[in-house]
């Protein structure tokens, strides 16, 4: 080769260098990055994206801010972030809810297993039946009995159709014989509020959006899901306990990025967010708020969520729910 093509072979790798390095991931991060939660503020999905989201933020040299974009029990903001740019700056804040509306939903404008590279299921938490104090009721059984002697006139609510909560609900309805009446909100916090107002007198909770409220007695609890019983509520017996072994729900709560991403910077994602879930302070704030840190690999959560849509579809069939 003559020191002319030398010359023109040295420029081009020249100017092509920098640009293949910022498509292959090594500039990344340079601005700040976005997370959309498609939930109400103050619900378990925000307080854990914001947890989360700050310590990642150091991991990666650029500051993680939040975006709440609730409507349409997540599906709103999750179609934001799917049409959003595949480059790493916009990801989405999913939970158990999206794996749902995969089968509760005839048409969606994406798909959870299709539309999105998995990074990192950041936490799971348990669900908590939890009663107006005015209900007069203290266990599962007085609940049930309860519920059954006033008919349709009992509500409970959720945050959003199909939920893992109002799935639960439903299923108690038809284990328990009850007839408590579903009422859908833009979040698990608005329908905390009213249940302590007295607007509805039952949810099932994820235990970190009621637990403080439990702890000050506004709120009555009575069965947990999960196979034990937990540090935060060691006298709250779980449902296998109480006599309903069959609901045993649990919401997750991790982080996507549009489909297309380049794979390292969804490396780079996924191993900023494990190393913050695996951060002492945050393990410790999440054990606090009552949910279990999970922090796991893209590889292992893509797998969890093709998994969890197949399984929530029987559930859901089971059901008879629907968004009608």
């Amino acid at each position: 080769m003559n020191t002319k093509k030398l010359l023109a072979a040295g420029c081009l790798c020249f100017s092509l260098g920098p640009t293949a390095f910022a498509q292959g991931g090594v500039d990344y991060p340079d601005r700040p990055i976005r997370i959309v939660v498609p939930f109400a503020a103050g619900g378990a999905t925000d307080v854990i994206a914001r947890l989360v989201g700050q310590r990642a933020g150091t991991e990666l040299g650029q500051p993680v801010v939040v975006e709440n974009k609730a409507g349409a029990n997540g599906n709103i903001g999750a179609v934001t972030v799917a049409r959003a740019a595949p480059d790493g700056y916009t990801i989405l804040m999913a939970t158990s809810a999206h794996a749902i509306n995969a089968t509760l939903y005839p048409k969606l404008d994406y798909s959870l297993t299709r539309d999105f590279a998995a990074l990192s299921n950041l936490a799971s938490v348990p669900l908590v039946l939890v009663v107006n104090p005015n209900v007069p009721a203290r266990t599962v059984p007085e609940f049930a009995a309860y519920a059954q002697s006033q008919g349709s006139k009992l509500n409970f609510g959720s945050g959003g159709v199909g939920t893992a909560a109002h799935l639960a609900a439903e299923q108690f309805n038809t284990l328990a014989g009850t007839k408590l009446q579903h009422v859908a909100y833009k979040g698990g916090a608005l329908a905390q509020t009213d249940l302590i107002g007295g607007q509805i007198q039952a949810m099932f909770a994820n235990l970190p959006e009621v637990l403080s409220q439990v702890q000050a007695g506004k709120l009555r609890p009575l069965a947990v899901t999960g196979a034990s019983r937990r540090p935060n509520l060691p006298e709250v017996p779980t449902f296998a306990e109480a006599g309903l072994p069959q609901i045993d729900a649990r919401s997750w709560f991790g982080l996507f990025a549009p489909a297309g991403t380049p794979a390292p910077i969804v490396a780079r994602l996924s191993s900023a967010l494990a190393k913050a879930v695996a951060d002492a302070s945050v393990q410790s704030r999440l054990k606090e708020l009552g949910a279990d840190p999970i922090g796991d690999t893209h590889e292992v959560f893509q797998k969890f969520v093709a998994q969890d849509v197949l399984r929530w579809a029987e559930l859901v069939k089971r059901s008879g729910a629907s968004v009608d």
